[in-house]
This record gives C-alpha cells, sequence and structure tokens, in this order.
C-alpha cells in the first residue's frame, strides 16, 4: 500500500465510513445467511451443510479478495515465501477455528444468548490487544467505551427478552472460542500487515481456511439437498461480504490502533438486528424504540473510544492499573 493510501487511512472521517461500510456488509451476512439456508433447504441441524457451506463461501471469498488486492496494486497478489506462515495461522484464527466453533455452537444455543456473546467480540478483541499483545494501552475511555458500546447490543438482543443464564460447552462454550479467535486474528492481522500486503494475507487465509472447512463439511456428511441459481448467487454475495469488507478491515487496522478500529465492530450486531427485521420481513419491528436507543448507545460508546481513548506516548497517564 502506497505511504499515501495508508495517510488517508488514518483520517477518522475515513476510519469511519469504512469501518461502518465493512459493518453495514457484515451486517447483511445473519439474514442472507439465513435466506440461503432457506434456498437449500437446509435443516437448523444440519451442521456438516453449514459448515460446507461456510467453506465454500470462504474460499470463493479468498480468490475475490485477491482479485480485488491485484486489482488495487496493478500487480497478481502473491506471498513470499516467509510469509507463509503467517497466512496458515491468519486461517486457523480468523476462518477455520472461528467458524467451525461458530456454526457448530450457534447451533446448540438460542439466538439471543449466541448474539450477546458474539456481541463481545469488539471488547475481547481491545482487551487482547492491550494485554497480550501490547499493541496499545488500555485506558478508561476505551473500558468507558466498550461498556456503554456493548450496553446497545445488549439492548438491540434482549427487547424481545429469551436470554438464559445457562453455560454449555458446546454452545455457548464454542461461540466464545469463536469470539476470542476472532480478538486472536484481528491481533496477528494488525501485526502482520506490517510487513505484508493485507490484502493479500486476507485472501490467501479465506482460501486456506475454507478449503479447510469444506473438507470439514464434506467429512461431517455435508450435502445440499438442493442447489439453485438464486442460491449461487447468494453464495456469490456473502464471498464478496467477507472478502471486501475484511481486507478493507485489515487496512484499517494496518494504520490505526486496534480499538480505533475494532470499537465499530459493536456496530454489527446492531445493523445486524436492523436489517434482520428488514430482509426477513418484519419491518415493523426494526425501528422500535430500543433499537434506536442501541444505536444511539453504540454511537457513543464509538464517540467516546476515538474521542477520548487517546493512544499516544501521554496516554499511559490515564492507563488502568
Amino acid at each position: 500500500m502506497s505511504t499515501k493510501m495508508d495517510a488517508a487511512l488514518k483520517k477518522p472521517w475515513m476510519v469511519a465510513l469504512i469501518a461502518i461500510f465493512c459493518c453495514v456488509l457484515w451486517g447483511s451476512a445473519s439474514p442472507c445467511i439465513k435466506i440461503g439456508y432457506e434456498m437449500l433447504e437446509l435443516s437448523p441441524d444440519s451442521s456438516g451443510a453449514q459448515v460446507l457451506f461456510a467453506g465454500l463461501r470462504f474460499t470463493l471469498a479468498g480468490f475475490l479478495a485477491l482479485l480485488f488486492g491485484s486489482l488495487l496494486e496493478k500487480k497478481i497478489l502473491l506471498p513470499r515465501k516467509s510469509a507463509w506462515g503467517k497466512i496458515l495461522k491468519l486461517s486457523v484464527f480468523q476462518t477455520s477455528l472461528q467458524y467451525f466453533c461458530l456454526y457448530v455452537g450457534l447451533a446448540h444455543t438460542t439466538g439471543v444468548n449466541g448474539s450477546i456473546i458474539i456481541g463481545t467480540n469488539t471488547l475481547f478483541t481491545i482487551l487482547v490487544a492491550a494485554l497480550l499483545f501490547r499493541q496499545e494501552k488500555l485506558n478508561f475511555p476505551k473500558v468507558t467505551g466498550c461498556i456503554v458500546g456493548f450496553a446497545g447490543v445488549l439492548l438491540a438482543n434482549l427487547a424481545d427478552g429469551g436470554f438464559h443464564l445457562n453455560f454449555s460447552l458446546s454452545g455457548e462454550g464454542l461461540v466464545a472460542v469463536a469470539v476470542l479467535s476472532y480478538a486472536f486474528s484481528s491481533c496477528f492481522l494488525k501485526r502482520y500487515s506490517q510487513d505484508e500486503n493485507p490484502v493479500m494475507l486476507s485472501g490467501y487465509q479465506f482460501i486456506v481456511g475454507g478449503v479447510t472447512l469444506t473438507v470439514i463439511g464434506l467429512l461431517m456428511g455435508g450435502r445440499f439437498p438442493t442447489f439453485s441459481p438464486a442460491a449461487a448467487g447468494m453464495l456469490v454475495y456473502l464471498a464478496l461480504v467477507s472478502a471486501l469488507a475484511y481486507s478493507l478491515w485489515g487496512m484499517l487496522l494496518k494504520v490505526n490502533p486496534v480499538s480505533k478500529v475494532s470499537i465499530y465492530g459493536f456496530m454489527n450486531p446492531v445493523v445486524g438486528v436492523l436489517l434482520s427485521a428488514l430482509l426477513l420481513g418484519e419491518g415493523g419491528q426494526a425501528f422500535r424504540p430500543g433499537n434506536v436507543i442501541a444505536l444511539l448507545l453504540v454511537s457513543l460508546g464509538i464517540f467516546v473510544v476515538n474521542r477520548f481513548g487517546d493512544t499516544g506516548p501521554h496516554s499511559s497517564k490515564r492507563r488502568l492499573s
């Protein structure tokens, strides 16, 4: 990436614009996956077929990301020999482990419980970046922003009730592993993109992870009862969502503190709730007061982190002990 582009990606308004765009794409994925399952006539307990669907999606996403990056760089993106270890590690945390645990875990827990656990991924990403990877300082505004943002996620998901205080390793446990896997992948991508093209890393890790998930899905007996042109179109769209959103997210992480980018992740579940209501024919529920307040809380959390979460050399004065 050119120095000029890196400088542009550091501008707050550019970070906000691209991050929100990514969140809208990711937010559309949840309802579109459900629509895709209906097109393929998959039952909720078809874990093998769901993992197979994810594998095909991410394999295609990898090729699309490489096409996107090659056009951007005006050359074919090829990894150096030294980059393969990084690609393999990213493929495990970002794709194979995360999505296997996510798909299987969500099949053994309630939608509300799963959504709330997934909503903690931004908080865990910032904590992992600060406490384990030492990529930035952890201070009071960042923690406050995360708490306010997560409150918005809770409100969006609890508006209809349905949360149960139970925990199973095969359900909530696997979803929690998926959340931690995502947190580590974000930090690894931040570290590795200092020396490697983030879009190249995204593309190849998607291919490796996607092929791995495809093989696992087939070994689990995954098959599609039907496969129509509409289902193929939905698969291509979901692949585009992953390719474009994750590549752009990686470009932002390369030149910005993890917290400045990841805090926008709180938008994902809220946008997902709104788009699910609209795309699944529940438009009357989309803009109910609870969801609007949730969106305002998430926006406030983002503002607090970006306005007061100073990551400069003087931020240590406000660092949590």
